[in-house]
């Protein structure tokens, strides 16, 4: 994975962090990508300090036009783009189906699923150019199972899903493998705002997994690092847990 390069959107925090880390300790060339400015650029900074490559770009991945120039930015910095992380979402607001609000579903919506596709739209467009990549897309257990209180951030990461799955086949002799990773509760900034730190919230989290504990970012990492590199080269269109057994029950 030396000089490659890889995009990843959401790592200022979380799993995304922990992702950008993770390729850039093993000599890639990282493209850190978020809204939130400071807390990426804080990422690229962790990344320098252990001696490895990185540059921050801020993008909204519900904007098209910046999305475009997202892409078009890293080419600039790095001259190709051999992995593409789609990793930025939000959890949005919880209500029952009846109760979800417009503005709640398409806010979600935005972001989770047209911001994956956005991304996906001109990776692989570089891509193509290039004859080869991968592309890994960061969905959830509530893209395999459904979830109360959540259709629009589970009808979202559902779709990202299908997305994948339909852009894998429509590459898959073009040298660009697409696949998703399925993270059950993984211990990041999202669980402590669902949570608000509460320690019965947190247990009960907890208890959802046979494992018994929740999932850690570099878990997650681990997973996606894995499904770019060669060692998954007959693997695309997957949807791959990394639950701690959530979706075996």
């Amino acid at each position: 994975m030396k000089d490659k390069v890889v995009l990843i959107t959401g790592s200022a925090a979380g799993i995304g962090k922990s992702t950008a880390k993770l390729f850039a300790g093993q000599g890639s060339k990282v493209i850190v990508s978020d809204i939130q400015e400071e807390e990426g650029s804080k990422t690229v900074s962790e990344i320098e300090d252990l001696g490895g490559q990185a540059i921050f770009i801020k993008c909204d991945v519900a904007d098209k036009q910046e999305v475009k120039e997202l892409v078009e930015k890293s080419i600039e910095k790095y001259g190709r783009l051999d992995f593409g992380v789609n990793n930025a979402g939000i959890e949005g607001e919880n209500e029952k189906t009846a109760n979800c609000t417009e503005g709640n579903w398409d806010r979600i919506m935005d972001i989770n699923l047209k911001g994956a596709w956005l991304c996906m739209k001109f990776e692989i467009e570089q891509m193509l150019k290039q004859g080869s990549g991968a592309i890994v897309n960061v969905s959830s257990v509530a893209g395999l199972v459904g979830f109360a209180g959540t259709p629009a951030y589970t009808a979202s990461k559902h779709g990202m899903l299908g997305l994948t799955k339909t852009a894998a086949l429509d590459y898959a002799t073009s040298g660009i493998r697409v696949n998703a990773v399925c993270p059950a509760v993984i211990r990041t900034p999202m669980i402590d705002r669902v949570t608000k730190e509460d320690n019965e919230a947190l247990k009960s989290f907890e208890s959802m997994h046979p494992v018994g504990r929740l999932g850690e970012p570099i878990e997650v990492a681990e997973a996606i690092y894995w499904l770019c590199s060669d060692k998954a080269s007959f693997i695309t269109g997957a949807a791959f847990p990394v639950d701690g057994g959530f979706t075996s029950r």
